[in-house]
This record gives C-alpha cells, sequence and structure tokens, in this order.
C-alpha cells in the first residue's frame, strides 16, 4: 500500500490489512509485520495501528499475545463481529454493509418524551421511517432505526426503498442538496423493549444500545433524526481521544 498524502484512519488500515490476508499476502499461521513496522508503512502512530490491529482481533482475523506478534487465524471473519462507528465515514460503510429492510414508512407528530429526545418541538410533524438493519453477509438483524426526516421530503419514500444500503441523509442531498455538515450523537446502555427485542432476535430486556443522531446542515438547522437500537454483542462504538495543543 502507498503511503498516502494525509494520515490514514484506524478503518483503513484495518480494511487493508484485512483484504492482504484474505488476497494470501498474509497466510494464515504467518505473523503481521511488528507494530513499529506497519508504523513506518502506513506513516500513522502506534495508538492507530493498535486501534486497527484490534479491529482484525474482533473480525477474529488474527489473535495478538505478548512478545508473540500478531498471528493470522484466519482469512475469513467471523460472523458475529461488532461493527463499529468511530467518524462519518464508518457511518457510510455501516450502511453499506448493513443493509436497510424498512418496516414502515408514515407521517406522524412528535410528542412529549420523544420531542425532548429528539430536540424538536413539542407537536413537529415528521416522517418517521422504521427499518431493520440487516448484516449482508449473515442475514442477522443488527439494529432497529426509527429515523425522522423533514416532511417535506415525503417523496424520499421509494429512494429509502430502492436504495438498502444508501443513508438516507446521503439520499436526501442528492436528491435536494441539503448536505449535512455535523451530525451530533449520544448513546446510552438500555434493556431491549420486547416489541424491538422480538425483531432483533434477542431476549426481551436484553442489553442493549440506543443511539440518537441528530442530523444538521451549515445553517445548523436539524433535518434529519434517528434512533437506533442494537443488541450489546452486536455492535461498538469506537471513538480516538486527542490531546489538544497547549
Amino acid at each position: 500500500m502507498k503511503k498516502p498524502a494525509s494520515k490514514p484512519h484506524f478503518a483503513e488500515i484495518a480494511r487493508d490489512l484485512t483484504e492482504g490476508i484474505a488476497a494470501g499476502r498474509y497466510p494464515v499461521g504467518s505473523v503481521l509485520p511488528g507494530e513499529l513496522e506497519l508504523c513506518d508503512l502506513y506513516d500513522t502512530s502506534r495508538h492507530t495501528i493498535r486501534a486497527a490491529l484490534n479491529e482484525l482481533q474482533q473480525l477474529g482475523l488474527v489473535s495478538r499475545k505478548k512478545n508473540a506478534g500478531t498471528r493470522v487465524e484466519s482469512a475469513t471473519p467471523r460472523n458475529d463481529f461488532r461493527p463499529s462507528l468511530g467518524s462519518l465515514e464508518d457511518l457510510v460503510q455501516f450502511g453499506s454493509t448493513n443493509v436497510r429492510v424498512v418496516q414502515s414508512i408514515e407521517p406522524t407528530t412528535v410528542k412529549g418524551a420523544l420531542a425532548k429526545t429528539l430536540g424538536c418541538f413539542n407537536g413537529t410533524d415528521w416522517l418517521r421511517i422504521s427499518s431493520l438493519r440487516v448484516d449482508s453477509a449473515t442475514q442477522k438483524p443488527v439494529g432497529w432505526t426509527d429515523v425522522y426526516v423533514d416532511p417535506q421530503y415525503d417523496e424520499i419514500a421509494d429512494r429509502v426503498r430502492a436504495a438498502p444500503d444508501t443513508l438516507i441523509s446521503t439520499l436526501i442531498e442528492k436528491r435536494y442538496g441539503r448536505r449535512v455538515a455535523e451530525i451530533r450523537q449520544v448513546v446510552r446502555a438500555i434493556l431491549i423493549p420486547p416489541p424491538t427485542a422480538a425483531a432483533l432476535q434477542v431476549d426481551a430486556a436484553s442489553a442493549g444500545l440506543e443511539i440518537l443522531r441528530q442530523y444538521f446542515d451549515a445553517a445548523g438547522q436539524m433535518f434529519e433524526a434517528s434512533i437506533t437500537v442494537h443488541p450489546a454483542d452486536r455492535f461498538a462504538v469506537a471513538m480516538t481521544l486527542q490531546r489538544s495543543a497547549p
């Protein structure tokens, strides 16, 4: 892999190493280059390399032992890998590998606690799109999402059904030119309620993650919001914290 002009995200490095394992560049049973060698290869920090190797370990592709390096264990990822999101690019990638299966699309008036959660005025009208996210490889549900979009975009419904691997925000941008400038995200632990648990094929009141995302345009106006519920063992949220410059 040629050194990129900018520092690569750990997910990009993980993807490149995964492709190298699948192609036989790093055969099963072999040991990957050391962390310092990978730092030089990808022109990045040791922290980023460790995050990428952790992704491979979560996939079941490698094992890591102190003083023994990173050993390739499998050329194919195991099915129970938990996707992780740490950037807008990761969110787009998640949408492309976990297809949307629409359950319902209908206008709704948001009131009370839900309005407070979404961050909109009480009694606001939205178009609600309820969907399952399904792993395209295993056909296993990885999340239930209720997306609320500005009702003026009601004709987006057909495009949502026709493009199950494309984010709704991307479809809105392509059709109406309204671009996402910022996404605010809040993650909290929950016990999955019975109706959602049944759709996700897990026990009711089992542990889950609820993710609220608010999508804002360049003017700071929210035109989309979503609430997604993931079983705890099928999803993770990743982030990198860096010390600010003095």
